[in-house]
């Protein structure tokens, strides 16, 4: 099926997933957007469901109902926010019946799922955007346009932390390393560290830890290393078992750049630029990262513009988190083929939204629970 038209009229979204991301983050920021509505929600729950739909004005579906939901022509578009492993069995459906998908990241659970999913937008001819938040976030796009312009001479090495307690009852305890740590918090790191290198890596090599009393059946704290083909390094440890860290730092021959925290979302970067023995203060407004992402893929729709954060993107993170898998199942340092991502994100589009409150939750655990 061909790819659904819009002109004259908002992008009109189901949310597919009514979890906490969904809940907390997406549906409040459609307001802030001017391009956008919502008209629909699927979720596996019908008292979540209805709640949603009355809160929001929306028609709900179950999941045994989402090709009913596609053939609906009650939205041009989806937000798709279910557990990784189901990206690929909800995104290709959508695709196929001329929908819009804006994905969570990271994409799919495999490459050949990405391609599977990049597949079915090229035939379609639907736009499909990995929802790369901060792509569309000032610090961080702050940050790539200062080292695009030389402000800590040749970049070297990456350095990133990024920590917080899981419980073991939440869904991503027990689901493998596909609903771990280094896919669900190292695709922020990954995708930094190739954004600001500017270049893809060559290498990946991992280690992992795992206490004898870990509720977890993965690495609970992993550590990763990428080698770029310039020789730049990037390093950065997950884990699911510590106190909340949100960090990184790239080092270049002139000086410092250092952001804390650096991904999350609800409050305002910040950091300090060390060049020549001067440190200067960073400081970024809270933006609605989420309005400002999902406006953007709504143009993209409107004005029939391919997005920057398309299926690549969220392949070239995915074919390194399948590398660290291997890195961390072998012991031994993984190659990855030469390869040339020619989009970038561009630091002129800035999102100037306003911060926004959650609502209150429908039955939707928080990413620590």
């Amino acid at each position: 099926m061909q790819a659904k038209r819009v002109s004259g009229r908002k992008v009109r979204y189901a949310v597919v997933g009514g979890g906490w991301i969904s809940q907390a983050a997406f549906m409040p920021g459609v307001a802030q957007t001017g391009n956008s509505e919502m008209t629909a929600i699927v979720t596996g729950d019908p008292e979540k469901g209805k709640a949603l739909a009355d809160t929001y004005g929306l028609t709900a579906f179950t999941y045994d109902r989402y090709k009913e939901a596609l053939a609906s022509d009650l939205f041009d578009a989806v937000y798709l926010a279910l557990p990784n492993g189901m990206h690929r069995d909800y995104a290709v459906p959508a695709l196929d019946a001329g929908c819009h998908v804006l994905l969570e990241k990271p994409m799919a659970v495999s490459v050949a799922e990405c391609e599977a999913i990049n597949a079915a937008a090229r035939t379609s001819g639907a736009k499909l955007m990995i929802a790369y938040r901060l792509h569309f976030e000032p610090g961080t796009l702050d940050a790539i346009a200062r080292i695009r312009a030389g402000a800590i001479g040749e970049p070297r090495m990456f350095t990133a932390t990024f920590g917080q307690k899981v419980s073991a009852a939440n869904h991503r305890a027990k689901q493998g390393y596909w609903a771990g740590p280094v896919p669900d918090m190292g695709t922020y790191p990954i995708n930094a560290a190739r954004n600001l290198f500017g270049e893809e890596p060559v290498e990946v090599s991992a280690i992992g830890s795992r206490r004898p009393d870990s509720p977890f059946p993965f690495d609970g704290t992993v550590a990763v290393t990428l080698r770029f083909p310039s020789g730049r390094l990037a390093q950065f440890t997950v884990s699911y078992e510590t106190e909340a860290v949100d960090a990184y730092r790239v080092t270049g021959t002139e000086g410092d750049l250092h952001l804390q925290p650096a991904f999350l979302f609800g409050m305002g970067l910040a950091g300090r630029l060390t060049r020549g023995g001067t440190t200067e203060p960073l400081a970024y407004p809270s933006v609605d990262q989420f309005g400002g992402q999902t406006r953007y893929f709504s143009d993209c729709i409107l004005n029939d513009r391919v997005p920057e954060t398309d299926g690549e993107e969220g392949l070239c993170d995915i074919r390194i988190l399948e590398a660290v898998e291997r890195a961390l199942a072998t012991g031994q340092t993984q190659s990855l083929p030469p390869h040339d991502r020619s989009r970038r994100p561009d630091p002129s589009q800035r999102m100037e939204l306003p911060e926004v409150e959650p609502p209150e939750m429908v039955n939707a655990a928080r990413p620590d629970e």
